[in-house]
């Protein structure tokens, strides 16, 4: 398959494939400036897409506030919830060809990436369907004649504001639980990629999830998020991107005292210690660094290699980054796809430039990439740094690119002090086969996720987030789901004697 034979799956014009908004259970046009959505592997023209402004942004609110205080979503059995929940998954798997290749067409992921990805998509509502009916209330120890229990409510109207480099997972991390809690959802998809959100939404009401329970706003940040992140009926918000706009996210949402799930940059560092195969290694950092075209959050862009087998690993990964096959997203064969816009071509150029300035010598890669057929895509070759220090700005600053940079260290300490030594401290990896290494390591790296021998794997039963400049609050497991619900105390008093405080002698206990 190629990006021409993309097939539309939404609503169709005499053009490109275009898409509405989904509020309240209907496709409507958007009330904001209709958006071109480009093919980043082509330059070329994929889609018209509607657009919200902050009228439209007022309706679905409202729709789904409405929604939630009717209590067909948020009061219905948990039971028939999740057996919804579980259709909507069903639903998912059986337009699996359908979304991966319309997500690979527009945002270049290579297709057998964005297979490898998606496909877990269903496990993400069923495992949220089960937290749903495995969830207890907690009964409390009270002294006294008392029977205290706690309970969980939703919060009401969940925004998720989703970014363009994985539109449907990060979408459904999110997703998934705010659903299975209770609440209801307006969903904004990056501007750039929002096709595979319209039919995510027409998946969710063909399985029976009531209307205006999930409502799909597309827009530009500044506009549409803008409107959503002050909105007063808004009880969460949820965003993925880059830290400066999650740090206005997180001061809009605290205005009001809302609650904030922020994944936000990082400079993932990746220790590669002497006793690790460098073959093993070099492939295992190339597959953090370069995966989705550099263009994730928790990429591998730092590795920080011990200096006794530097060269030599540098060589090794100099050599996988060379052999990975840049192409058409839609070729099964490709490996590596283009980045998602003309401009962030140009700043991931730029940062290498910057990068040259200030010292580092480029051994691979450092350009452009042109591919025979596609000469108006956005590639970038697989990029790798040497002669950097950590504190140079291709270093400590998030590229988000195919893009890695090489630092030696000669020992644990200093490895450690690299690793942490970054404003942001989302994720890290550590290569080595000392398994007392592995855990003592991990153990004193500041990041929210620590893989060993490993990078950038994720399950719905694993909370997923970052420190520091890397954001807020967890994606997956419990702390996920309990983070789209509020407790409730409820205390019972079970003495046969009516209180009476001031009709005799005071006795008992007040807070």
């Amino acid at each position: 398959m190629t990006t021409a034979d993309i097939r539309p799956t939404v609503r169709l014009t005499a053009g490109p494939l275009a898409t509405g908004l989904r509020i309240g259970g209907r496709v409507v046009a958007g009330r904001g400036p209709r958006l071109d959505v480009v093919n980043p592997a082509t330059g070329g023209l994929l889609a018209i897409a509607d657009s919200a402004d902050r009228a439209d942004v007022e309706e679905a609110v409202r729709v789904a506030q409405a929604a939630f205080d009717s209590g067909v979503w948020s009061r219905m059995p948990i039971h028939e919830r999740s057996r919804i929940l579980h259709r909507f998954a069903d639903g998912i798997a059986a337009r699996m060809a359908d979304l991966y290749r319309l997500e690979t067409a527009n945002n270049g992921r290579p297709l057998t990436e964005t297979k490898a990805q998606i496909t877990r998509l269903p496990e993400w509502y069923r495992y949220n369907a089960a937290l749903l009916l495995a969830d207890r209330d907690a009964v409390v120890p009270m002294p006294g004649p008392y029977h205290s229990y706690t309970s969980r409510l939703p919060l009401g109207v969940v925004t998720i504001l989703a970014s363009f480099n994985h539109p449907m997972m990060i979408a459904s991390k999110s997703l998934a639980p705010a659903l299975a809690t209770g609440n209801s959802v307006v969903l904004k998809p990056s501007e750039q990629t929002p096709l595979t959100a319209m039919l995510l939404a027409d998946i969710a009401h063909e399985a029976g999830i009531p209307a205006g329970v999930l409502n799909v706003v597309n827009g530009l940040g500044p506009v549409v998020g803008a409107a959503l992140t002050e909105h007063p009926l808004v009880k969460k918000v949820v965003f993925t991107g880059g830290t400066e706009p999650g740090r206005s996210i997180a001061l809009a949402a605290a205005r009001r005292f809302a609650k904030t799930t922020l994944e936000l940059g990082g400079r993932s560092p990746v220790l590669v210690f002497a006793d690790t195969p460098v073959e093993v290694a070099a492939r295992g950092a190339a597959f953090g660094g370069f995966v989705g075209a550099g263009q994730t959050c928790i990429a591998g862009g730092r590795l920080v290699v011990h200096r006794s087998i530097h060269d030599e690993f540098l060589a090794a990964l100099t050599t996988v980054a060379e052999g990975i096959r840049i192409g058409d997203p839609g070729d099964e064969a490709t490996q590596l796809g283009p980045v998602i816009s003309a401009r962030a071509r140009d700043r991931i150029l730029d940062r290498i430039h910057d990068g040259v300035l200030s010292g580092a010598r480029v051994v691979t890669g450092g350009g452009a990439a042109t591919v025979p057929g596609l000469e108006g895509g956005f590639f970038v070759q697989p990029t790798v740094l040497a002669g950097v220090t950590n504190d140079m700005p291709v270093a400590r600053e998030e590229i988000f690119g195919p893009v890695v940079v090489v630092i030696p260290f000669d020992g644990e300490d200093e490895a450690v002090a690299i690793a942490n030594d970054s404003p942001y401290a989302l994720g890290a990896a550590i290569w080595t086969r000392d398994l007392a290494r592995a855990h003592r390591v991990a153990s004193r790296i500041e990041a929210g996720m620590v893989w060993v021998n490993d990078h950038h794997r994720l399950d719905p039963s694993s909370p997923w987030g970052g420190l520091k400049e890397s954001g807020i609050g967890r994606e997956g497991g419990w702390e996920s789901f309990h983070d789209f619900t509020q407790v409730r105390a409820v205390t019972v008093r079970t003495a046969p004697d009516d209180v009476d405080w001031y009709g005799g002698t005071a006795t008992g206990r007040l807070n």
